[in-house]
C-alpha cells in the first residue's frame, strides 16, 4: 500500500491525481485543444500537492499513462514521471490510457465497454472490456465502419465513449450501441490501477521504458512564423 501520483498525458486532457492506499485524495484536470500539456502538468502537481499539504517525500510512486494517444502528449507524461523517479529513487508504474477511461464507466452497467481515442480520420484507437474488467479485445487500432465491433454488438450493451466515439456514433447504429460523450479522460481513473500494480510490485525499468505509441510519429506541415 502507497501513495501514489498518476500522471495523464495521452489525450488534450493534462491531469494528475494523488491516492492513498486506493483512495483518492484529490486531483486536478485541464483540457486544452493546443496541448499545453508542457505549459501546464509541473504547475498542477505542485498546485495539487500543497492542496493536499503533502511533500514528496510522502509520495511512494510515480504512476503515468502508457499509451496509446498522443505522440507529443505522451513523450511530455512520460519523460516528466521518469525525471521524479529518477530524481527521487521512485518506482514507475505504467498504465493503459484506455484501461484508465474504461475505468470511469460503471462495469455493471453494460456488458462490454469499449473506450476510445481519435486517430486519424475514421480510425481509432480502442479496446473491449467486459463486466469482469477483463481485456477481451487488446488495444488495437480500428477503422470504424458500420461492420466495427458487431461481433460485441450482438451480444449485449456496449458503451462507446472517450474522444473518440463522437465521430462513430453516426457510423455505428446497432441497437446495443450506447454512446457516452460526457466521461472524459481523467488521472482519477488510474488510481485502482496504479493501487493493484504497486501491491503486486509491478514497475518498469525507469531508464528503458517507452511509450506505448501504436503508430509511429508522422509530423504535419509546419506552422507559418507570423
Amino acid at each position: 500500500m502507497g501513495q501514489i501520483l498518476s500522471i495523464e498525458t495521452a489525450t488534450r486532457t493534462c491531469s494528475v491525481a494523488i491516492a492513498k492506499d486506493g483512495e483518492l485524495l484529490g486531483y486536478q484536470d485541464f483540457h486544452s485543444e493546443q496541448y499545453s500539456h508542457a505549459e501546464k502538468l509541473n504547475s498542477m502537481m505542485i498546485d495539487l500537492m500543497k492542496e493536499l499539504s503533502l511533500s514528496w517525500g510522502e509520495i511512494d510512486a510515480i504512476a503515468v499513462s502508457e499509451g496509446p494517444g498522443s505522440y507529443t502528449g505522451l513523450r511530455i507524461g512520460v519523460s516528466t514521471a521518469k525525471g521524479l523517479c529518477y530524481a527521487r529513487s521512485l518506482p514507475l508504474i505504467a498504465i493503459n490510457s484506455l484501461a484508465s477511461l474504461a475505468s470511469l464507466i460503471d462495469a455493471n452497467e453494460y456488458n462490454y465497454r469499449c473506450p476510445m481515442f481519435d486517430a486519424r480520420r475514421m480510425e481509432v484507437y480502442g479496446a473491449i472490456y467486459d463486466k469482469q474488467e477483463d481485456e477481451i479485445m487488446k488495444t488495437q487500432p480500428v477503422l470504424v465502419d458500420e461492420f466495427s465491433f458487431l461481433e460485441y454488438l450482438e451480444k449485449g450493451k456496449v458503451a462507446f465513449f472517450g474522444p473518440g466515439a463522437e465521430k462513430c456514433q453516426a457510423v455505428i447504429q446497432h441497437k446495443n450501441a450506447h454512446f457516452d460523450l460526457e466521461t472524459e479522460v481523467s488521472a482519477r481513473g488510474m488510481v485502482d490501477l496504479a493501487e493493484r500494480a504497486y501491491r503486486l510490485a509491478s514497475f518498469v525499468d525507469v531508464a528503458y521504458f517507452e511509450p506505448n505509441y501504436l503508430k509511429s510519429f508522422i509530423a504535419g506541415p509546419p506552422k507559418k512564423l507570423l
